[in-house]
């Protein structure tokens, strides 16, 4: 055969295309809102706590006025169960319970005389009775008042100040919601990276959990493989090999396989011949390079031949 003919002839190297894929993280809103400001455009390269975009939510604004309301009046009803009653209503109360004490002291001083009278046989029974119940009433009148008194100094019960102040963090604890969504509407990026898409302008309406923008994290980037299962010896988990980057002037990079896992059958090669053939599944196979390869962008063609 002449050399013509054995170069027109000779088998030709079997290749598997891959292709560069690197982690991305969908940037996205708990709260709907309108975008007010977008901070950075496609292909920006951002650092974690980088503010991205910001919106403006009213409804969320209006909310958070009503729970800090809310979470006044709730503070006013504490304070006051905590204090008890104002410095006038404790005075007038300190003063009702020295009347009744007063009015005590007159109706024991005149049971005692009746007491004596009625002893020596000057006084009839019922006049003793009439005085005694007296003073008896005159006795229960000052501890009622001194028990009035006691409660406008003590301030409220415990049970009740212990309902005030589970009321009290029940609307801190509305606030904090509030607040934490009022947060949502400034985007802030999670990790570096780089941003890949942004999906809405300047002005547009965004409903909650819809994505404002993706954002690449170019420093976790890895090669896909769709190889045939009767060429995965290659290809072991954990096995590294060589393979090219025609974008990058068929620069030789070291992969290093992390994951492996069959298509399913409507990925199966099909076999032609009925005889010694058997139909063949088609495996996803990631590597990840050995160390960064400077240059490689999500979508670049990986080359590997046998």
């Amino acid at each position: 055969m002449s050399k013509e003919g054995y170069l027109a002839y000779r088998p030709q190297t079997d290749l598997i295309q891959g292709q560069a894929d690197v982690t991305e993280y969908r940037v996205s809103s708990k709260v709907p809102g309108r975008i007010l400001e977008l901070r950075v455009k496609e292909g920006d390269f951002v650092r974690r706590g980088d503010t991205l975009a910001r919106l403006e939510a009213p409804d969320v604004a209006a909310k958070l006025e009503q729970a800090s309301a809310a979470r006044q009046a709730a503070e006013a009803q504490q304070q006051k169960a905590d204090k008890g009653a104002r410095d006038e209503q404790k005075q007038a109360a300190y003063e009702m319970w020295q009347k009744a004490k007063a009015a005590t002291a007159i109706a024991q001083k005149s049971y005692d005389r009746v007491k004596r009278l009625y002893e020596q046989g000057v006084m009839t029974a019922q006049k003793f009775d009439e005085v005694t119940a007296q003073r008896d009433a005159a006795l229960a009148t000052e501890r009622a008042a001194k028990a009035q008194y006691d409660m406008a100094v003590n301030g409220a019960e415990q049970e009740d100040k212990a309902a005030a102040r589970a009321i009290v963090a029940k609307a801190k604890g509305a606030v904090d919601e509030v607040t934490s969504y009022i947060n949502e509407t400034w985007l802030i990026a999670s990790a570096d990276g780089e941003v890949t898409d942004v999906f809405p302008s300047v002005g547009e309406l965004v409903g909650t959990g819809a994505p404002i923008m993706n954002i690449a994290i170019m420093s976790d980037m890895w090669v896909s493989f769709n190889v045939r299962e009767d060429r995965l010896a290659a290809f072991g988990m954990n096995k590294t090999f060589k393979a090219t980057i025609p974008a990058l002037g068929n620069k030789e990079v070291t992969l290093k396989v992390f994951y492996m896992k069959d298509l399913g059958t409507y990925a199966a090669w099909k076999a032609t011949k009925t005889t010694g053939q058997f139909d063949m599944k088609t495996f996803e196979v990631k590597a990840a390079p050995e160390s960064p390869v400077e240059g490689l962008r999500p979508g670049m063609s990986v080359i590997y031949s046998e």
